[in-house]
């Protein structure tokens, strides 16, 4: 998929996949500064059934292992699938503090 590009909107609070200027797949979420939280992964309708949303999710999984300075909650059930099937990168989910 080296055709396609991460694109990052923080104005919007999404992530895009990019197939040249068509947007293939989103990912929205909700940053608090310490996390963010994965609330929507969506797929054009065309292009659905390419795997392009998990493509998409590993992308912005790997940016933010790479940047460090946030753990991520998968609110979105597609992300918590997504964690569940590589479970590799389990060390970025956020932990909730014990009471």
């Amino acid at each position: 998929m080296a055709e396609f590009t991460l694109v990052h909107e923080p104005d919007a609070s999404r992530y895009a996949l990019m197939h040249g200027d068509a947007r293939v797949s989103i990912l929205d979420y909700r940053d608090d500064g310490r996390s963010l939280a994965l609330t929507r992964a969506y797929t054009v309708p065309t292009f659905r059934g390419h795997g392009y949303a998990g493509e998409l999710v590993g992308r912005v999984i790997a940016e933010l292992e790479e940047r460090g300075d946030r753990t991520v909650i998968p609110v979105c059930w597609y992300v918590a699938d997504w964690f569940a099937a590589n479970p590799g990168h389990e060390t970025l989910l956020h932990r909730r503090r014990s009471a």
